[in-house]
């Protein structure tokens, strides 16, 4: 659009989006290791297959770099997997039909930060630019920098949605 519309009322201007360029990608992520059984998490900390697959892991925190390159890619995204962090995984049932629901869409307050720079698309890498650098192009914080992060029911599109704030 050559001029979006604008809001009739916002009560925060956080939740505004600015106007910025979209560029879908599809990406491989993995669950977040707290969703990971006992034995999965122990074989993320075993550094034989790391090395393997040619990456350095001397003095890695091998599950930080499992949850910071490969688990829950972060930013604005339909599906995937939940970022959890302010609680444990706790699963959404459908109120209709009580059937576990599946993440449909999850606003994020940033593309991508230090912790995830692996996540960066090779496009947007500034050479010279800080690790640190934070990327958020529509300008949208959701409650302290969280993602917001909504839930449908697989069973049927009809069936009432669900929100969880992570």
């Amino acid at each position: 659009m050559a001029a979006p519309p604008e809001p009739f009322d916002a009560d925060e201007y956080l939740y505004v989006p600015e106007p910025c360029v979209l560029a879908p990608e599809q990406v491989t992520e993995y669950p977040d290791s707290l969703e990971l059984s006992a034995e999965l998490r122990q074989q993320i900390t075993d550094p034989a297959p790391w090395r393997a697959a040619g990456v350095v892991v001397d003095d890695a925190d091998l599950q930080e770099v499992y949850d910071n390159a490969l688990s829950h890619a972060p930013g604005w995204k339909i599906g995937g997997w939940a970022p959890w962090g302010l609680t444990d995984p706790v699963p959404r049932f459908c109120v209709a039909c009580g059937t576990a629901m599946t993440p449909l869409l999850t606003i994020a307050s940033s593309e991508w930060h230090r912790n995830s720079t692996s996540w960066v698309p090779y496009e947007d890498r500034i050479p010279g630019a800080s690790d640190d650098s934070w990327s958020n192009p529509p300008e949208v914080t959701v409650l302290d920098a969280n993602h917001l992060q909504l839930y449908a029911c697989p069973a049927s599109g009809g069936h009432p949605h669900t929100d969880l704030v992570q």
